[in-house]
């Protein structure tokens, strides 16, 4: 991947904006990247089966809020690691997958 993050911004509506090198601005729903994360505990539970349709599943209170980003670190030169509000993360965007997972702005 030849292009690379330049600019990262934090909007009132619940999304992450980053320039690209290549000129490319792309807008990220904090919602989509939680769902996606790639973190091998994400990926297993995106494969499990479905819970039955009545059992109640228990969740925390970090996770009844509605996503939200609250760090963002390098990872070498080619990805994020992202901290999410209901304390996830272990999860490693590629800039690859941040490319996929853009919307375009505009």
């Amino acid at each position: 991947m030849d292009a690379y993050p330049t600019r990262l911004e934090k909007t009132d509506d619940a999304r992450l904006i980053i320039e690209w090198s290549d000129g490319q601005t792309l807008a990220y729903p904090f919602a989509v990247l939680r769902d996606a994360c790639p973190c091998a505990t994400c990926r297993e539970k995106r494969k499990a089966p479905p819970p039955p349709p009545n059992q109640l599943t228990v969740i925390s209170p970090e996770e009844a809020q509605p996503p939200a980003i609250t760090g963002m670190r390098p990872v070498g030169n080619y990805a994020y690691s992202i901290a999410f509000n209901d304390g996830h993360d272990t999860g490693i965007f590629t800039f690859e997958l941040l490319r996929e997972l853009g919307q375009a702005v505009g």
